[in-house]
């Protein structure tokens, strides 16, 4: 069976996100092993060492044999299909476990973008990193609905 990771920088705060995030990862165990794990928000005051640090918390995170896919502005912008056929096609060729990194409000590490194996960009506007993790689940059910080839999408 598949393994996700989604692996965030931060705590989301308001209930109402939290609740929408709760009930895609609960879609999402129908098709997939699913954690959501936080590491802390660093308190530098230099933005660079902030995102360095993290950076060194969310590595410390990630399976080795993990395929990484890191939520990066500046990462390529595919449709819900694409995303679902990149899953599959990894999956065929021998990784089951995924990890999706979303960086804090400052951003994310250079260290992680290195790692990762797909560098993604969720939209051209920017949302904040906890809104960014309720895009991500929904997207991922998406995409496991459209690999089961389940009516979802419209």
């Amino acid at each position: 069976m598949m393994h996700f990771t989604i692996l965030c920088v931060g705590k989301i705060k308001e209930t109402y996100l939290q609740a929408a995030v709760a009930d895609y990862v609960s879609r999402l165990s129908k098709y997939v092993r699913i954690d959501v794990i936080e590491v802390a928000e660093e308190n530098h005051p230099l933005r660079e060492k902030r995102i360095e640090k993290e950076g060194e918390s969310l590595l410390r995170k990630i399976a080795p044999n993990s395929c990484v896919v890191a939520l990066d502005l500046h990462g390529r912008e595919i449709s819900s299909e694409k995303l679902a056929s990149y899953l599959s096609g990894k999956t065929v060729s021998g990784n089951s476990d995924f990890t999706f990194v979303i960086g804090g409000s400052d951003g994310i590490s250079d260290c992680v973008t290195a790692r990762a194996d797909l560098r993604l960009c969720l939209s051209p506007m920017t949302f904040p990193h906890q809104m960014a993790r309720l895009i991500l689940a929904e997207q991922l059910y998406r995409a496991m609905k459209i690999n089961h080839g389940e009516q979802y999408h419209k």
